[in-house]
């Protein structure tokens, strides 16, 4: 890709979605297109010791890094129930953040609402003991998230969270920043109807920004409908350097150097 940046961080991306034939061929376009680095982030505690076998593909010129948690899609799946149990399977070098857990109130029927909040509290939990980052998940659940975090900081302090894939409005980027939180885009920033969601990007400090794919899903323009994979992190990111009027190459330092101070367990 012309101008493409080099050694970004696919911040958020799911490996296990792809074969094991298929991640080599993945990892090199991936090294290709600039990309130095990825984290595969966990969607189920039962499939913890999956997310940890995966870093068997961690290699000097592409490195991969892995979280365990468990998606608020899948909460009633899982059997992981309190901060000691997350912690446990967290507990290991390969492992360098908590996630992806948060809300989804477009898929979480409301019954299930509050099994969610109980689940992403116990993530909190396991992130803050433990001083790793957690990985969220908000889908048109903006005020429970935002109050959720609010409470959490008030009654145990601040810990250290990614809200992913944003695609939220600025009530609760602004709330997740004065947290401490960081804020990722993935190619959602990129599609035409997207001016809303660019406009809150432009407003997000440099120091706060990381960029992912969420890949296999929402590939950006000019791959839009397409199967999305590490490698096209780098339309994100020359989109996200526009809207920051920042080189390719600056917005390539400015999101590694945020994803190694927020995921400081990835040497």
């Amino acid at each position: 890709m012309s101008g493409a940046a080099t050694g970004l961080i696919d911040s958020h991306c799911h490996l296990d979605h792809f074969t094991d034939d298929e991640i080599p061929d993945l990892l090199d376009r991936a090294r290709a297109a600039g990309v130095a680095g990825m984290v595969t982030i966990g969607t189920r505690l039962s499939r913890a010791q999956q997310q940890k076998d995966l870093i068997r593909f961690d290699r000097p010129d592409v490195r991969v890094w892995c979280t365990v948690g468990t998606h608020p899609d899948h909460v009633e799946e899982c059997d992981v129930t309190d901060a000691d149990g997350i912690i446990a399977l967290a507990d290991d070098s390969r492992v360098v953040g908590i996630g992806e857990s948060g809300l989804d109130y477009f898929h979480g029927a409301e019954a299930v609402r509050p099994l969610q909040q109980a689940r992403f509290r116990a993530h909190i939990a396991a992130a803050r003991r433990m001083d790793l980052p957690l990985v969220i998940h908000a889908r048109e659940a903006d005020a429970d998230v935002a109050a959720i975090l609010r409470e959490e900081v008030e009654a145990h302090g601040r810990f250290r969270f990614l809200l992913h894939c944003f695609s939220s409005g600025p009530d609760l980027a602004r709330v997740a920043l004065e947290l401490g939180g960081y804020i990722s885009f993935s190619g959602i920033l990129t599609f035409p109807r997207s001016d809303a969601l660019r406009a809150i990007a432009r407003d997000i400090p440099k120091d706060r920004l990381l960029v992912e794919t969420d890949s296999p899903y929402l590939a950006p323009v000019p791959r839009r409908g397409k199967r999305n994979e590490p490698a096209l992190v780098a339309h994100t990111a020359l989109r996200l350097a526009e809207e920051h009027g920042l080189a390719p190459e600056q917005l390539a330092d400015v999101t590694t150097e945020n994803f190694h101070r927020l995921f400081s367990r990835a040497a």
